[in-house]
């Protein structure tokens, strides 16, 4: 195993740059998310780690050793794709082993790696089989096999689950977080979902238009984000987000809704800002500000509102279930110590 150092990375296709001098520090053994919106450049940034594209400046190091020119095959990696890249004449064994194949790896040993790879995977019953007569979970975890019969010093996953239905990526989500907990490899997985993030990473980066927002373990990011891009990005539903100004005793809107801060940040007060609180941090509270419902969405474990707070829209997220339909008027009081204050100008948090 080994960890990988990128250093100032940039990429530029001729004039078009879409990494601008990214620098990450993936620890041995650490499991990093990479995260952000399509086109942000994660994609691109994991193709250079895998050496299947050029870098335009910087170094990256898997180890103690820059890989800048180093070939794919010499970086000792293996990577995981999101539409499994399987062999359609070989059965499940055959492609596990294809790469030790191509190695002149001897077929015992092959078979002792497959074996175990299989096992670890609950592939066993599915050696004999052709990917045509497997399920879309199963082909992803013969692809998982198929890098693990490597024993490279990372694991490198592109969007692996982008192909799978709701419940199966669940699923799978957990299977890939078991298997780097029992394997201990190096991984760096991109997405660009944000559950998948949370759920799965040790440390978290936030990418943006080429450009690293955040790093962070998955708490870090949800509680302290950096700017409002980030607030935004993680968590589902999204942070609210609230126009007005900061005052000595709370934030107000321009409808004159006065909103509770636990302290305002003295060189904002008198200053426009952007308040923000996430939908799960509302309490009911006849002291709090009014809502109009405008749409009730229960889930059976929690009620979800979508409302309007003067001309703003919000979403308050209840665990009890509350008796209300559109139209209504529910008050709500956002918890003071769980909200942020977010520069109007710059989106960078205060």
């Amino acid at each position: 195993m080994a960890g990988v150092d990128i250093r100032n990375v940039q990429k530029a296709y001729g004039a078009l740059r879409v990494i601008h001098g990214v620098d990450i520090q993936v620890n041995d053994g650490e499991f990093v998310v990479l995260v952000g919106p399509s086109g942000c450049g994660k994609s691109t940034l994991l193709r250079m780690i895998a050496g299947l594209e050029n870098i335009t400046d910087g170094e990256i190091s898997i180890g103690s050793r820059v890989v800048n020119n180093a070939p794919p095959k010499e970086r000792d990696i293996a990577m995981v794709f999101q539409n499994y890249a399987l062999y359609p004449h070989m059965t499940v064994a055959d492609n596990m082993g294809f790469s030790l194949k191509l190695k002149r790896v001897p077929k015992s040993e092959i078979n002792q790696k497959v074996e175990r790879a299989a096992g670890i995977l609950d592939l066993t019953k599915l050696l004999d089989r052709y990917p045509r007569q497997l399920s879309g979970g199963q082909r992803q975890r013969v692809a998982m096999g198929r890098a693990i019969v490597r024993d490279p010093q990372v694991f490198l996953f592109d969007e692996p689950l982008s192909n799978l239905d709701a419940k199966l990526r669940v699923s799978m989500r957990g299977e890939i977080k078991a298997l780097h907990q029992r394997l201990k490899t190096t991984t760096v997985y991109v997405t660009h979902d944000q559950i998948e993030a949370m759920t799965m990473a040790d440390k978290i980066v936030v990418m943006h238009d080429g450009i690293v927002e955040q790093i962070g373990t998955p708490l870090d990011l949800y509680d302290r984000p950096a700017n409002q891009f980030v607030a935004g990005f993680i968590g589902s539903p999204s942070m609210n987000f609230l126009k007005g100004k900061v005052e000595a005793n709370g934030f107000r809107t321009p409808d004159g809704v006065l909103l509770p801060l636990q302290s305002a940040p003295p060189a904002a007060v008198g200053q426009s800002a952007i308040y923000g609180i996430r939908p799960e941090h509302f309490i009911l509270s006849e002291q709090g500000a009014p809502i109009t419902v405008q749409v009730v969405e229960p889930t059976g474990s929690e009620m979800q509102i979508v409302g309007q707070l003067g001309s703003q829209k919000v979403i308050c997220i209840f665990r009890e279930r509350i008796r209300t339909n559109p139209g209504d008027t529910i008050h709500v009081m956002p918890d003071a110590a769980l909200a942020h204050i977010f520069e109007e100008q710059t989106g960078n948090r205060l």
